[in-house]
């Protein structure tokens, strides 16, 4: 086992599992946030046993999924709205569950939390299909266009799920006011997935080909 990747894996996770816990108990006032709880239980348990799947099937993806660094500008500013709107979310949900903003019965909350883990497993299965995904956008050395699976329905499956995934959450935390800013995620989503296929187009031989083989980027016909 590489100890370095081990030691860095566990940092990110920790550093992610205090900041949310953070972002949504301070604004809350209060740990009694059950929904916060069930969204901490299910993002970072599953996150922390695929990690492990990783660390012992595939370590060269988990390093690229933990070190990478985006360099175009413009994704740089995608990066930065994302960011802004999940801080957003997370303190709006714990300011709604204090003040009793817009909630939503926890049942809501149940079926939210339903959507995320099938969510989940969805990505797992883009990340098995796929050895060459990156949190950045760039053609890897000895790249190849994948087909096949789901990438056989849509060019970008793994932005597909991660629109479920994102919008499940302000679900699961009982927030319709957090669902209403996760809905920018939308056009976030867009703007990253309209550059990268101009990179993948340049770059990576055989995509315009498989472009208009595919015809549907994000949801069969839809767009």
């Amino acid at each position: 086992m590489d100890k370095k990747l081990f030691s860095q894996a566990l940092i990110k996770f920790f550093s992610g599992l205090i900041l949310v816990g953070l972002l949504l108990f301070l604004p809350a006032g209060t740990f009694r946030y059950r929904q916060a709880w069930l969204l901490m239980g299910i993002l970072f348990v599953p996150m922390f046993l695929a990690g492990l799947v990783l660390m012992k099937k595939s370590p060269e993806l988990l390093k690229k999924r933990l070190s990478a660094k985006e360099e175009q500008s413009e994704q740089k500013e995608v990066i930065l709205f994302s960011g802004l709107m999940f801080l957003a979310a997370f303190i709006l949900a714990g300011l709604s569950f204090r003040h009793g903003w817009l909630r939503l019965p926890y049942t809501v909350s149940l079926i939210g939390a339903v959507i995320f883990l099938i969510s989940y497993a969805l990505y797992a299965e883009v990340l098995r299909e796929n050895a060459y995904l990156s949190r950045t956008i760039e053609v890897q050395e000895g790249q190849k266009v994948v087909d096949t699976g789901l990438y056989g329905i849509v060019r970008h499956p793994m932005y597909a799920v991660t629109v479920f995934l994102f919008l499940s959450m302000p679900l699961v935390l009982g927030s319709l006011i957090s669902f209403f800013i996760m809905l920018f995620y939308i056009p976030i989503i867009v703007k990253r997935i309209r550059n990268e296929e101009e990179v993948l187009k340049e770059g990576l031989p055989g995509y315009e080909e498989y472009m208009g083989k595919i015809k549907y980027r994000l949801v069969p016909f839809i767009w």
